[in-house]
């Protein structure tokens, strides 16, 4: 089950990245060079229009602010969205909330393909849709960090979502790939096939997710590092000390029975009063700043300050996506080892600095510079910004401060996540404003952002710290009590 969980759920989010990608391919469509096209016989333009073959309204000198407003759109709407998203989640039934987002997601989509087939030039149409699409594609984030926090204990969360986090980029890459397809004949589709394959899989989540492992009769597992209980209620059932299923079935039917009724769902401020949210959303706000900034504007750095060739520039660009899922699996593999999430971010967050000081200056020197540099960048920005939307969210959701109380995973996980989105719209947003200032400005902008994001965790590594002196402290003493018995 849990196999088919972490499967099912990558699937999910793989698609609702799936769908976001096509703008960012059909944006080259949409405002091109007509200067070296062949005007077709039937054409109604004027003989001066030098862009007869761009889609209007984008067809002016401003199709950069426009096309600007199309995605800012979609930003600011996901960001201010996913605040209250959180709330709903904990209210209602993951699989109805899940599936019913997905469906809209792939209506709105396709809906921005149809654009283009209903002959559409309006730039309130496009606004509009990108705002709804969103505000649904809130849905998707909390809900399937929520599912897997719910069938995953602490023991190796980190590990298993560093790896199970890599499906932003597979969605990044099969978006791309399926709306490169028709973007130079009928970009409207590049939308409408990923809208529809993300509707099909929102009735697939209706029909088979699994959102307690008690729904089908499986052992609960711990969130906790709790001795006492370690072995009243392990999460490997093949160590219980009960010999049989049936029993462990047993046993969580009857604890929860005891538990009485069912806990309410957390309040916002609730919430944000769980030790090291406030932390974590603000450090993921500056993370998430540098890795979208990266996400719009790699391409067009690359393809300005290297001099490679518009494919060449995208093509080299997807390697900051390698990088990212290598820094993913490292994170969480180094924070399951050592127990400390936010001193695992902060080392990474300060490495980051430099490495994105020494990208700009000696990155471009060559091909065999670009990819190193570009894989190093991705493994230590993104790094901590998939450590902090995956396994720490799930920690901070199912925190023992909670007593128990695991209906609040959604609401801190849309926290945290709709803190770090304000930093994805800010983060293209001021790129764009500093970028005719030369490039080296744009990197002091992100480099600034690090720093504090290393600067908001300083607390909480602090705790880590104090908190490995006592376990080395008590471990020290029990070796001594060991060697010199009374």
């Amino acid at each position: 089950f849990r196999g088919f969980i972490l499967l099912l759920t990558f699937l999910i989010y793989a698609c609702y990245h799936m769908s976001r990608k096509p703008i960012s391919i059909v944006k080259s469509r949409l405002h091109q060079n007509c200067s070296e096209m062949v005007r077709p016989v039937n054409d109604t333009h004027d003989l001066n229009d030098t862009t007869w073959c761009s889609w209007s309204p984008f067809d002016k000198d401003d199709y950069k602010e426009l096309l600007g407003a199309v995605d800012n759109a979609f930003l600011v709407a996901y960001a201010i969205g996913m605040f209250i998203s959180g709330i709903f989640g904990e209210r209602l039934p993951l699989r109805y909330y899940l599936s019913a987002g997905m469906v809209l997601s792939g209506l709105f989509t396709s809906l921005f393909g149809l654009g283009y087939f209903w002959n559409i030039h309006m730039l309130w149409y496009f606004v509009l849709i990108q705002i709804c699409n969103g505000l649904v594609q809130t849905t998707g984030w909390p809900s399937v960090v929520t599912c897997v926090g719910n069938w995953f204990g602490k023991g190796k969360r980190g590990f298993i979502m560093g790896i199970w986090n890599s499906h932003t980029s597979v969605g990044n890459i099969l978006g791309s790939l399926i709306a490169g397809v028709w973007v130079n004949q009928h970009w409207g589709l590049s939308f409408i096939v990923p809208g529809i394959i993300t509707a099909i899989m929102g009735v697939i989540t209706f029909l088979f997710l699994i959102e307690y492992p008690e729904d089908v009769d499986c052992t609960p597992p711990r969130h906790h590092d709790d001795p006492e209980k370690e072995q009243d209620n392990p999460e490997d059932p093949v160590n219980s000390p009960y010999s049989s299923r049936e029993s462990n079935v047993d046993i969580a039917a009857s604890s929860s029975k005891e538990q009485g009724p069912e806990p309410e769902a957390i309040s916002f401020l609730g919430a944000l009063r769980i030790p090291g949210v406030i932390e974590f959303s603000l450090c993921l706000l500056f993370a998430k700043l540098v890795s979208y900034t990266f996400l719009y504007w790699l391409p067009l750095y690359i393809f300005n300050v290297a001099h490679f060739s518009a494919k060449e520039a995208g093509d080299l660009s997807t390697l900051f996506d390698v990088g990212g899922i290598i820094g993913g699996i490292m994170a969480g593999l180094i924070s399951d080892y050592t127990n400390s999430r936010a001193t695992t971010c902060c080392i990474m967050l300060i490495l980051a600095a430099p490495m994105m000081f020494l990208y700009n200056y000696i990155g471009q020197n060559g091909i065999t510079s670009s990819i190193v540099m570009l894989i190093i960048c991705g493994v230590l920005v993104n790094g901590p910004y998939a450590l902090i939307t995956t396994a720490v969210s799930a920690d901070l959701g199912t925190h023992e401060s909670l007593k128990g109380n695991a209906k609040a995973l959604s609401t801190v996980t849309a926290i945290i996540d709709g803190t770090g989105s304000i930093g994805a719209a800010l983060g293209p947003l001021l790129a764009g404003l500093i970028s005719p200032t030369g490039w080296n400005n744009v990197f002091y902008m992100l480099i600034s952002a690090d720093v504090l994001a290393c600067l908001l965790l300083c607390r909480l590594v602090y705790k880590e710290i104090l908190a490995w002196k006592t376990a080395c402290g008590r471990s020290s003493g029990s070796s001594l009590a060991l060697t010199h018995p009374r």
